[in-house]
């Protein structure tokens, strides 16, 4: 589950302490579930996994039920870098294990989840900053081989990926810390927070009851799943576990199978105009192309969010802004006397393979989990995927559950630090 940095206290809306809950839109509190009730279906995590599910669902005609332990938004879906990010992790492991049927997986995929958030934010009025490009840049030389290589791979699939060669990049970002790189010109940014609570209001108004404050305590599938809190109990035809469930409920299948991970940001204080069109002229989302990656893009009143310095090991750091902050100056170091208006963390769900786990836990229990850090996206087309096998049509489920998972034999605690020994390896190669 998403936790607050130590040094950023939940304030009382239960919001943590971030830019996005600092500029959300939509203030909406729903109630706290009580008594007995009937659905079609009852998804259980109220992130963007859950209320992507649920307005999918709703869309199609079935009456929903979801339980969100916290509130709409509260964990990684509300925190994150806002980076709409074509395709999922993990795509060529999908293809190295199903073959045609992956790489077909993968190119059907690459921009499902961005066609439905810009479909809902066109159909339902959600206020979320869109803007679109995104680039993945080379951290070193080296690595425009391989981004050349992704861009020759997509295009030929008719998309219309534009490398950037390292003399043109300063006219892309105003910066000397890259070598190159590609845009993805479909790919964008936007305000997460308020993009879920957007489609929590949307699914709303189609009928879907939503609570809040409501943790899951039991499940049960099979031909009558039920499941029950503190205050009652839902019975449905399908029950959906969406996002990073409490442990507890990662058994059977997921056992062993997701590693929390932390991830952090930093806001700036507003910058100038000049300022901010100096530095990223384009408005893009950025990402680099090291295994532990830096990540940065202006929010709609021209705020660098910077996030990066991945931690495997489940510590946080002391002072997210002392971590963060000499990395963002030493690659825009004309923003070296800025100041920093917010700083916050959370974890992420990493699964080895770096493939998100989409199948079924039990009949009539259906699960999404794992995005690796590209949550936005990819939220969305598991959401799609799991609402398919509902209605009937179990393809792309099918072809999800045949992926082959790593699963360290060892305790939670045990396999962080075995993944952040892994991962140090990495790091320590990024840096050569």
């Amino acid at each position: 589950m998403l936790t607050s940095s130590p040094q950023h206290a939940t304030p009382a809306d239960g919001h943590i302490a971030s830019y996005y809950a600092a500029s959300r839109n939509d203030t909406t509190r729903y109630p706290v579930f009580k008594g007995d009730m009937t659905a079609d279906v009852v998804v259980v995590g109220g992130g963007f996994s859950g209320v992507a599910s649920a307005l999918t669902m709703a869309e199609r005609g079935y009456s929903v039920v979801l339980l969100e332990a916290r509130r709409i938004g509260w964990g990684a879906s509300g925190r994150n870098g806002g980076q709409m990010i074509a395709g999922i992790s993990g795509e060529a492991a999908i293809a190295r294990q199903l073959g045609e049927d992956g790489r077909r997986l993968v190119r059907d995929i690459r921009y499902l989840g961005h066609d439905i958030i810009q479909e809902r934010i066109a159909t339902y009025a959600i206020q979320c900053d869109y803007k679109a490009g995104w680039m993945e840049a080379a951290a070193k030389p080296r690595h425009m081989a391989a981004l050349r290589a992704h861009v020759e791979h997509c295009n030929a699939d008719g998309d219309k990926l534009e490398i950037v060669e390292p003399q043109d990049f300063r006219g892309v970002l105003d910066t000397d810390a890259y070598h190159g790189g590609y845009i993805d010109r479909r790919s964008g940014h936007l305000h997460p927070l308020n993009l879920v609570t957007g489609e929590a209001r949307a699914a709303a108004s189609l009928g879907v009851k939503i609570f809040e404050d409501s943790p899951v305590l039991t499940l049960t599938g099979g031909s009558n799943p039920i499941v029950t809190t503190a205050n009652g109990r839902v019975t449905a035809k399908s029950i959906v576990l969406a996002g990073n469930t409490d442990h507890p409920f990662q058994r059977g299948r997921l056992n062993g199978l997701l590693f929390p991970t932390g991830s952090y940001i930093i806001a700036t204080e507003p910058l100038d105009d000049a300022t901010a069109r100096a530095i990223n002229p384009q408005d893009l989302a950025v990402a680099d192309s090291n295994v532990v990656l830096d990540y940065f893009r202006m929010s709609a009143d021209r705020r660098l969010l910077f996030g990066g310095r991945c931690n495997y090991s489940n510590r946080d750091p002391n002072d997210l802004t002392a971590t963060l902050r000499p990395r963002l100056v030493e690659i825009f170091p004309a923003l070296k006397n800025v100041a920093i208006d917010f700083a916050w963390g959370g974890k992420i769900g990493i699964v080895i393979t770096r493939v998100p786990t989409i199948g079924r836990l039990e009949p009539n229990v259906y699960y999404m989990q794992g995005y690796c850090g590209h949550g936005v996206n990819a939220t969305h087309i598991a959401a799609h995927i799991v609402s398919d096998a509902i209605c009937g049509t179990m393809e792309k489920l099918d072809l999800f559950d045949k992926i082959k998972h790593i699963r360290l034999p060892v305790g939670r605690f045990a396999g962080n630090q075995m993944l952040a020994l892994g991962m140090l390896y990495y790091r320590l190669r990024d840096l050569l």
